[in-house]
């Protein structure tokens, strides 16, 4: 057990301006990260009667006379239990079951957006293993399966071993098996990348707690041998006859042997897996490794060793951590969602090794296949091939439920626990793959991308708290470089004030409009590119000391910044006039447009254009259109354009869905891949169901995540309806049309709002824009 002393050594290695704000993002707008949402309609007096009393006697009566009935009229089969003690709680060790919950909350957080999976979390103040199974074996008829999570070794073997015989449930602890799991599919992946057999291969661990000895089981089920592996733990090697730290779960692994320490067993190992402490192996260690070495450094935050100080001592190594920040990461989200996806599916008594095996497999294979365009534009559109910095996948990587989910419900149907066996896997999978782009992490691969090769991004409202803090995260994320436009004792005050770690010129770069070396500079920039938009000289000195959005957009004209951001003060189209005189239009663009992502429950949707174009023609909607389409693609999809109007598919001939169907016309001719269809009413694009009674040789599929709306009014009214009703994550607006990456803001834009505007803005700025939409443009025939 950790010390205080231990404890408080962990929480104050955690960067300060992090703590404050992982504290306010659990404390506000309102306290935790879970609610609990009807899934039915509760308008009306019928409905709370079917709902509840009387009518819910029914549902009742029927579960009684038949409890399989329970996974058609309740969510248990979708509803799953973590479940904690808080006896080992991520690094902090026992803090107990209350402040394990804001971790277990997590962790509910992740089985939601990854797999869609809904979970109770609950916290159980017992240590006692006979009491805490009975408590949890209890709890069996509320769900479809039990993740236990953050239960100490060696209580949580037991409490496991005991739960999984006396309940017809999948019990799976995350920690020990979603470890060994993933460990298993890169070991697996480096034994085939060194030439070298799993059967042959020297095995020696750091670390003998609960997933450790579960990647060490795995591996032996999948053909490691027994006397090929070397356990050491804090009391060193785990040797027939010691009596230190020893139980029947590390026994199993005790060798004949006078070795004693890590460094006495090391020699001729082919992998080093670590689950201790940073730090415990040594580069002079590496050197008496076989040759192309697997080093699985699990330790966080401190992995084992550095992979620097790896690769140093030895260039044919092939190293996994934990991080982020390295290739190879081992992270659980890679598993464990997908395995109980899969296992609820067909309603499975419970998670075996064979399930188990078949979720390494489909993880190891996956690594083999072509990086999707995800993960490519994750590493900046470089794409990963398998390989020593690839042996297992991203955990982004939007194919993980597409290959685990199947892959465990078909091992649970071929081994016989499964109750309800999915007849139909084409159909199974499309359902899948329905929910990859509904999962709500559109962001990612763009923050992934914009980390990948980040680009210098101004800001105008350099003194806002909420640039501050977006500037506070982008530079802790490593998206940007930021620039901001601001007076110094201001700005550096309101860092202070805030508990803000970033500082001038290590961290941010400052321009001052009352004292810079370029203002001259930028006078005379100004006035060449808007002299003959009404810009005297006298005006242009008077705004470029006053006007951020005038200083911003001159310095991105000049290069002296990669993209701006402006918009958090004063109103939209003067700052969009000032970027149209400074940084100008793309060639042969007729005007700018507006594209606004709007991340619902129900998925993620584009809306244009929201903000600028009052009244397109025809023409204009389906310029806007190509380059929406265009910025769809940097977020990971393939645009679903739906032209959409009061009419459907012509049911009137009004102006505005004449209008639309013109539009059609300008797209299928000059864009005849593009997946568009129309005109079409709002919930004809949201519905293939309602499409297929309407149009039913619709080239439009499934739903459609770019809305293009006939006027300024149609689409702004839906932005802002969406956004309260729907309860909506606004990103953008996005301008689309500029020269170079500009992007005006709102001023109800939030401090992660601009967070993620960066990175559509560093994505943005490392593709030639330029370029790339005249080319759109040429597609619509304007050039």
């Amino acid at each position: 057990m950790r010390s205080k002393r231990e404890k408080r050594d962990m929480v104050d290695s955690i960067p300060n301006n992090l703590a404050a704000n992982a504290l306010l993002y659990h404390r506000l707008p309102r306290p935790g990260k879970l609610e609990i949402q009807a899934t039915k309609p509760l308008a009306t007096q019928r409905d709370l009667a079917l709902a509840y009393s009387p009518g819910v006697a029914a549902a009742s009566l029927e579960i009684a006379d038949n409890p399989a009935a329970a996974t058609e009229l309740t969510i248990r089969q979708n509803l799953v239990g973590v479940i904690s003690n808080g006896t080992a709680v991520l690094g902090l060790g026992n803090i107990g079951p209350l402040a394990s919950k804001p971790v277990m909350e997590g962790k509910a957080v992740l089985f939601k957006k990854f797999a869609g999976i809904d979970v109770f979390d609950i916290e159980v103040a017992e240590t006692d293993v006979d009491k805490l199974v009975e408590v949890i074996a209890a709890l069996e008829p509320t769900f479809g399966g039990i993740n236990l999570e953050d239960i100490k070794a060696p209580e949580c073997f037991e409490v496991e071993r005991r739960l999984r015989e006396r309940m017809n449930i999948p019990v799976f602890h995350d920690d020990q098996h979603g470890t060994a799991i993933i460990v298993a599919a890169a070991i697996l992946n480096g034994m085939e990348m060194g030439g070298k057999s799993l059967a042959n291969a020297k095995i020696v661990t750091s670390g003998a707690g609960a997933a450790a000895l579960a990647c060490l089981d795995l591996l032996v089920d999948l053909g490691a041998k027994r006397d090929n592996i070397f356990v050491t733990d804090i009391a060193g090697v785990v040797y027939k006859g010691r009596q230190e730290l020893m139980d029947p779960r590390k026994e199993v692994y005790a060798r004949e042997t006078n070795a004693r320490t890590l460094s006495d067993v090391i020699g001729g190992a082919d992998v080093f897996l670590g689950l201790s402490a940073g730090g415990v192996l040594k580069p002079e260690m590496l050197k008496e490794m076989e040759a192309k070495p697997l080093i699985m450094a699990l330790a966080n935050p401190y992995p084992e060793i550095d992979p620097e100080a790896a690769y140093a001592a030895r260039s044919d190594a092939m190293i996994c951590t934990g991080r982020s920040d390295y290739p190879n990461q081992v992270n659980n989200v890679l598993c464990f969602p997908f395995i109980f996806r899969g296992a609820l599916d067909v309603a499975a008594t419970t998670i075996n090794e064979e399930m188990k095996i078949a979720a390494v497999n489909a993880i190891a294979q996956l690594a083999h296949e072509p990086p999707s365009d995800v993960v490519a534009r994750a590493y900046g559109g470089e794409a990963r091939q398998y390989g020593k910095d690839s042996l297992i996948p991203s955990p982004f990587d939007p194919r993980l439920i597409l290959r685990i989910a199947p892959a465990v419900a078909k091992a649970a149907m071929a081994t016989g626990v499964a109750r309800k066996p999915i007849e139909d896997f084409v159909a199974y999978e499309e359902v899948l793959s329905r929910f990859v782009f509904r999962s709500g992490f559109i962001m990612k691969p763009v923050i992934q991308a914009a980390k990948a090769n980040p680009k210098r991004v101004i800001y105008a409202e350099g003194e806002d708290e909420r640039v501050l803090r977006a500037v506070q995260s982008v530079v802790e994320e490593g998206i940007a470089y930021p620039i901001l436009i601001g007076r110094p004792d201001v700005i550096n005050s309101r860092v202070e004030r805030f508990g803000l770690s970033i500082r001038q010129d290590r961290d941010f770069e400052l321009i001052n409009p009352n004292d810079d070396p370029r203002y001259k500079d930028y006078v005379a920039t100004y006035l060449e590119a808007a002299g003959r938009h009404g810009i005297t000289p006298d005006a242009a000195r008077t705004l470029v000391r006053t006007n951020s959005t005038v200083i911003a957009a001159l310095a991105v004209k000049r290069g002296d910044a990669d993209a701006m951001l402006c918009g958090l003060e004063g109103r939209f189209h003067s700052r969009l006039r000032h970027i149209k005189d400074i940084i100008g239009l793309v060639p042969n663009a007729t005007d700018f447009s507006a594209m606004s992502l709007m991340v619902t429950n129900h998925g993620a949707f584009f809306l244009t254009d929201t903000h600028v174009r009052r009244d397109p023609a025809a023409f204009e909607i389906a310029e806007m259109a190509l380059m929406c389409a265009s910025h769809v693609r940097r977020f990971g999809l393939t645009p679903k354009i739906a032209l959409v109007s009061h009419s459907d598919f012509g049911s009137d001939d009004a102006p505005s869905a004449l209008k639309m169907r013109n539009a059609l016309e300008i797209l299928h001719r000059r864009a005849p891949d593009l997946e568009v269809d129309g005109e079409m009413q709002a919930d004809t694009a949201l519905s293939q169901a309602i499409r297929d009674r309407v149009m039913p040789n619709s080239r439009l599929r499934g739903e459609a995540n770019v809305l293009v709306m006939p006027n300024l009014d149609s689409a702004n009214i839906a932005f802002a309806m969406t956004k309260m009703m729907a309860d909506a994550l606004p990103v953008g607006p996005i301008l689309i049309g500029a020269a170079k990456p500009a992007h005006v803001l709102t001023p109800s834009v939030t401090s992660r709002g601009i967070v993620n505007m960066t990175a559509v803005s560093v994505a943005e700025a490392q593709s030639d824009t330029a370029i790339e939409r005249e080319e759109v443009l040429s597609r619509v025939g304007l050039v």
